[in-house]
């Protein structure tokens, strides 16, 4: 975790540097030519270096130790630093499109020169070289914030091109095209900050977790001798990489209290030391295998919900044949539109083949489909 810190603090002090010569050339080269479509350029440069410095701020802040108010840490204050990034973003988007309108309405003549056209060139090169590296350096180590910078470089890249485009068509046509390029900026620096925006809040709303972890401790509870299924694994993010969650496995009914504690303790332990995720819960779904007349009544159970739409799996089946109750889980695929039907037809031809038993059928989402 410390090497991950280091690494964002680091790209982040590198996209600064890079921002702030970016925006001082581009603020020097748009005054000396009057074009509003190279300064908008800089200010947006000099935003992205506010975007880096909240970065870093966000990163230690995310750091501190649980306390009593935050038992489970401040990891989610990096998501908080990319909502605060997305907003600056966001907010240059809006200015410039309104200077950039004005400027359409009141129209004014820039005036090139090659040095002009050369500096706004190197910057198109810099920034996507810079936006390339950020957004890699992000992935790496999971930072949104990051790779919110880096995507944010990458678009810059494509508006200091059109810049450079409108210098190009103005040098070599007398033709001024620099106010509706700059409207056109200001379109695409508003595009990046809401899609920043709707990653960030999709997040802190609760995203599914990454498919290859999920497989990845499924596989591995599984692999556990005496478990024959693991399901409802439900995962919460405080954090990039910071994960705990609850697990429901399937084990023998034959196994006694001290058994299944050892079950349970064993996987809690394997799953933290390779993947570095906190089952705080594992609960037991005990399958009996031996009584003729529950493994009958799970089979036409299952049958009868499989050959529903969307059904893709069914467990956690028990049947108390002196309390006359039945129950059974079905995973169903959040392609189906009507859940409901699918579940209240399901409930009526189980309870059809069980006219005696209390029939509930549970529904369940599987986070990895």
């Amino acid at each position: 975790m410390e090497e991950r810190d280091k690494v964002i603090v680091r790209t982040s002090f590198i996209g600064i540097a890079a921002n702030v010569l970016l925006a001082a050339f581009k603020a020097f080269v748009g005054l000396l030519s009057g074009s509003i479509a190279v300064i908008l350029d800089a200010i947006n440069n000099l935003s992205d270096a506010v975007s880096s410095l909240v970065t870093i701020i966000g990163t230690k802040l995310s750091r501190k130790q649980p306390d009593r108010k935050h038992p489970l840490g401040y990891g989610r204050i990096e998501y908080l630093s990319a909502m605060i990034v997305a907003a600056i973003v966001l907010y240059a988007g809006v200015t410039s499109c309104g200077e950039s309108i004005k400027k359409i309405i009141h129209p004014e003549s820039a005036d090139y020169s090659l040095f002009s056209i050369i500096i706004i060139g190197a910057a198109v090169l810099v920034k996507l070289l810079l936006g390339l590296y950020v957004m890699k350096k992000g992935k790496e180590v999971k930072s949104a914030s990051l790779v919110a910078s880096g995507t944010d470089a990458l678009t810059d890249a494509i508006v200091s091109l059109s810049v450079l485009v409108s210098a190009l068509v103005y040098v070599l046509f007398s033709i001024s095209i620099e106010a509706y390029i700059g409207l056109l900026i200001s379109l695409i620096i508003i595009k990046a900050g809401c899609q920043m925006l709707a990653e960030t809040i999709s997040e802190l709303i609760g995203k599914r977790a990454d498919c290859d972890l999920v497989l990845a401790i499924k596989k591995m509870i599984v692999e556990d001798e005496d478990v024959s299924g693991a399901y409802d694994l439900i995962l919460h993010n405080y954090g990039p990489d910071s994960y705990t969650g609850s697990v429901h496995i399937e084990i023998s009914d034959k196994l006694g209290a001290l058994d299944i504690e050892r079950v349970t303790r064993r996987i809690q332990a394997k799953v933290y030391n390779e993947l570095g995720v906190i089952l705080e819960a594992v609960s037991i779904y005990a399958v009996n295998n031996v009584d003729e007349e529950i493994v009958k009544a799970r089979n036409i159970a299952s049958k009868i919900a499989l050959a529903h739409e969307g059904i893709k799996q069914t467990h956690g089946f028990y049947l108390d044949t002196v309390n006359k109750v039945l129950t059974i889980d079905c995973v169903i695929s959040f392609d189906v539109k009507d859940m409901d039907a699918v579940f209240s037809e399901i409930h009526k031809e189980i309870s059809a083949e069980f006219p005696d038993y209390l029939v509930k059928v549970n529904r369940d989402y599987d986070i990895s489909d």
